[in-house]
């Protein structure tokens, strides 16, 4: 187990760092008054289980190598939600425009959708971390999807390994009318975008005036002795 905790350790830094600067692109757009096209962030490494079930399904040795790492290039996972779709090649294009990661390979299942009806747009990064071995360049994947693609996803991915990727046709049948009931959702949401961001801002607002004002002489001295 010690060999694979330090393997695993560089994919667990990728993962808190680019949340971290995903996260503040994010309070960027807030303190600038723009809607931010993200939503929120998300972020895992592969637990070992699921390291094992693809080393079996790509015929890999279940062991820390350089080839595990160039095979296995969702180690390191993060997932941005958006509100809309239109959000998304946003996103895509802020990525695009860092420094700070390479882009080596997109894969867009939203155009392209996957025939079970699966929709996200994948990106695939060369991330580099500093260790105190000296720098360190790992693979990690980036998912771009909105919140309806992602309640889709997460059930479907529940269902996979009940059924261990053999769905029976009634199931496979009621997924893909799922997703494009999901897809039919995202599409009518971006057609009222301007009048749910609307509503959202005036709710903030809201939120704002209402909340309790503290008296000036309440604090005064608070930090006096």
């Amino acid at each position: 187990m010690g060999q694979w905790e330090r393997f695993l350790q560089p994919y667990k830094q990728a993962v808190d760092e680019l949340k971290i600067k995903l996260k503040g692109i994010r309070t960027q757009f807030e303190k600038s008054n723009t809607t931010s096209p993200i939503e929120f962030v998300t972020g895992r490494v592969k637990p070992l289980a699921s390291i094992y079930d693809k080393t079996l399904e790509k015929g890999l040795i279940f062991e820390p190598s350089d080839t595990l790492a160039h095979e296995l290039q969702d180690i390191a996972g993060v997932r941005i939600m958006c509100q809309f779709v239109d959000d998304i090649p946003t996103v895509i294009e802020l990525l695009r425009q860092r420094n700070d990661l390479h882009i080596i390979e997109e894969k867009d299942y939203i155009t392209n959708v996957k025939k079970s009806g699966y929709r996200s747009y994948h990106i695939i990064i060369e991330y580099p971390v500093g260790t105190i071995q000296g720098e360190k360049t790992i693979l990690a994947e980036i998912q771009i999807r909105t919140l309806a693609m992602n309640f889709w996803a997460s059930i479907e991915h529940s269902l996979n390994y009940k059924y261990k990727g053999i769905f029976p046709d009634e199931i496979k049948h009621r997924l893909q009318n799922a997703a494009a009931a999901a897809f039919k959702l995202d599409e009518e949401m971006s057609e009222i975008r301007e009048e749910v961001l609307e509503a959202q801002a005036y709710f903030t607002e809201y939120k704002e005036a209402s909340k309790p004002k503290v008296r000036q002489d309440q604090t005064k001295g608070a930090y006096e002795d």
